[in-house]
């Protein structure tokens, strides 16, 4: 293997969008040493709404990672830094190698945690490394965000994943990483990727934090999902496994198998010709075969801390946000709703290969109150003291995933038909429930629908979704007693909740809409009107 001159190329943190300047870092998927290619998936980032998978837009050897996982870092500060040949070898193309500006990489993330100095961490295993020019450090981790958005107008461009899934923290996972790099001291040329020891997937962070909490290591369990992924019933067993001593008896002992150390020695047998050698007397143990039981401390060390991160955060701000500017109202009415759900089976019955749900129909419904309400179609812009009255309809769906809650939005749902609505509600469902909902579609919105009725509840006060003007909310659909022309019979009965800013708008334009929506329920037909 020939040495060769490295030329280093510094990848900072891309520019996150949707107002977002910062990201955790979850898990690395690349180590020092390793050798990596132009596009190559190289850590994953969690943002207040998602967590994406970036690419690095350089080939060549991983020289330093800039920031241990769960470190936060802002746009355009180092992430990692690949070195490629200065003849343009080292894996990398040869335009790429001497290009210093980061690629265009569309994300987003946030997540607390401690910072890390640049040139720190995984960059320190290596020692000294030959270079054709200065190794990047203190003196550039702090640019401008601005600048660094205009350095990566070039690189590859290459647009990231949408949001994934949550690992086994990392801490571990880099101490092993770090032991692996720190073998080869020399000047680096061609390096040898890093082989990990195996480690089980751990996708969801309910699992991750069950097993910390209960100080379960994951990688001493045997996972049963597909791919080697530890379930929750896993931790769960070996937390019961550790907890409960199997088959208890009363005097605080359970049975084992006696150890080499506990055996009883084997009584001499006497010869007529030799004298029985005397042997020391043994240890005294407490019954035969059985050995004490570690009971679980049964005094509370005090609440358990859960930081606010992640998805959790951004809720937990937007609605505080929300409850702190708006001066919001609530009116509610219940409604029959038989006639929306015949009218449900008619178009299924009429198109049996197109699917349009309840959640579709009801979406439909509002796009067309906001056209005869659209003071209900707007936010308010503080500073400026001005209520911002929006023409198109960008419809917000309220949807509960693994990570929390999320709200897709729906864009220009009043260019749609209710097919189409029905179509694309279901597309941008399955992609909040798989991780895979592109940032852009998290935002924007300027109407909500939530459909609280599958959790089996009746009605609520919606929280509004700042900083939008409205939010309806739709119960579940039960059989109640209703009088129809006069006659007292059982119906399929919903509760249908609004909340408003009261700012946009007064009582009578909130109770107007919510009434035309409760017709629209009940008489589906209404809606041929506006046809």
């Amino acid at each position: 293997m020939t040495t060769a001159t490295l030329h280093e190329q510094l990848f900072r943190l891309p520019d996150l969008g949707e107002g977002l300047t910062d990201a955790e870092i979850v898990e690395w998927k690349v180590a020092v040493g390793d050798t990596v290619t132009i596009d190559q998936i190289v850590v994953e980032v969690e943002t207040a709404k998602a967590a994406v998978e970036v690419p690095v837009p350089y080939a060549g050897t991983v020289l330093r990672l800039h920031a241990e996982a769960g470190t936060a870092l802002g746009v355009g500060e180092p992430l990692i830094t690949v070195g490629a040949n200065a003849s343009g070898g080292g894996g990398g193309t040869g335009e790429r190698s001497g290009d210093p500006s980061p690629g265009v990489v569309g994300t987003e993330a946030r997540r607390s945690g401690s910072a890390s100095g640049p040139g720190g961490g995984m960059g320190e295993a290596l020692g000294s490394l030959p270079s054709g020019e200065p190794m990047t450090g203190p003196a550039s981790a702090n640019p401008g965000a601005e600048r660094y958005r205009e350095e990566e107008q070039a690189g590859s461009g290459n647009v990231l994943i949408g949001y994934g899934t949550g690992h086994e923290p990392a801490s571990r996972r880099r101490r092993r990483r770090v032991g692996a790099a720190a073998a080869p001291a020399g000047p680096v040329a061609e390096a040898t990727p890093v082989i990990e020891p195996h480690a089980p997937r751990v996708i969801s962070p309910l699992v991750r934090r069950m097993a910390r909490d209960h100080g379960i290591d994951l990688t001493a369990l045997t996972p049963s999902g597909p791919a080697g992924v530890v379930l929750r019933r896993d931790v769960e067993q070996a937390v019961a496994q550790g907890a409960r001593p199997a088959e208890v008896p009363s005097g605080g002992w359970t049975r084992t198998e006696p150890t080499p150390a506990s055996r009883s020695e084997p009584t001499p047998v006497s010869r007529p010709d030799t004298a029985p050698v005397p042997r020391p007397a043994p240890t005294p143990v407490p019954r035969p075969g059985l050995a004490p039981v570690s009971r679980p401390k049964s005094v509370s060390d005090g609440p358990v801390r859960i930081p606010l991160r992640g998805v959790r955060k951004a809720v937990a701000d937007k609605l505080s946000r929300s409850r702190t500017e708006i001066p919001d109202a609530t009116t509610w009415v219940d409604v029959d709703a038989t006639g929306l759900l015949r009218a449900k089976k008619a178009l299924e019955a009429a198109e049996p290969g197109r699917r349009v749900g309840l959640l579709a129909l009801f979406a439909r419904i509002c796009v067309a109150g906001l056209r005869r309400y659209p003071e209900l179609n707007s936010a308010v812009d503080t500073e400026r003291r001005e209520i911002l009255r929006y023409d198109e309809v960008h419809l917000g769906f309220a949807a509960q995933t693994e990570r929390g809650l999320v709200v897709p939005v729906v864009r220009d749902a009043h260019r749609l038909t209710t097919v189409q609505l029905a179509a694309e509600l279901a597309r941008l469902t399955e992609l909040a429930r798989t991780g895979s909902l592109p940032p852009d579609r998290l935002t924007g919105g300027t109407f909500t629908l939530n459909n609280y009725g599958v959790f089996g509840v009746d009605g609520s006060t919606p929280i509004i979704n700042h900083p939008e003007a409205a939010l309806l909310g739709v119960g579940r659909i039960v059989d109640k007693p209703w009088v129809v022309d006069g006659a007292l019979t059982v119906r399929k009965v919903t509760q249908l909740s609004l909340s408003f800013d009261h700012r946009v708008c007064d009582g009578g334009v909130a109770g107007g809409f919510l009434r035309f929506v409760a017709d629209c329920v009940e008489r589906p037909a209404i809606l041929l009107a506006d046809v």
